[in-house]
């Protein structure tokens, strides 16, 4: 085993600036609105979530979207095709992966559809079959 360096106080000091404010760490739980247009659209990434805990997320945002008047909303779900549920025989191949699972979860909750003008896959250059659009209604 060798033995570890020590040390410096402008190591120790330069780290401790940096975890203030580490600019160059990508947060996933930090939602950043897309460029082409201010306040049209907001996007979102779900890769990694549970079904749970993705469909808890959908609804947070879409409420916090209607609040904020977006247009609409991009969430990135992947296409499934890491899934590894295809080979459980008691788990619906469709509904346990978020591409499927999250618009029939938005299709579902009466407190969402009524924001909700639709929701459809999105176009190539958005994600194509990994991304879906949601709509928002004007109120």
């Amino acid at each position: 085993m060798t033995k570890k360096k020590n040390i410096s106080q402008e190591d120790i000091n330069t780290w401790k600036n940096y975890i203030k404010n580490p600019t160059d760490i990508v947060d996933k739980d930090y939602v950043k609105k897309t460029n082409f247009s201010k306040g049209a659209r907001f996007s979102f990434d779900l890769h990694g979530f549970t079904l749970l805990d993705a469909n808890s997320k959908v609804k947070e945002i879409i409420l916090s979207c209607v609040k904020k008047n977006y247009k609409e909303i991009l969430f990135i779900t992947g296409k499934g095709i890491h899934s590894n549920t295809d080979k459980d025989v008691y788990v619906s191949k469709n509904l346990s992966k978020l591409k499927y699972s999250v618009p029939q979860f938005i299709e579902s909750d009466s407190d969402l559809l009524k924001h909700v003008l639709s929701v459809s896959n999105a176009d190539l250059s958005d994600g194509g079959d990994g991304a879906i659009i949601v709509k928002l209604k004007k109120l």
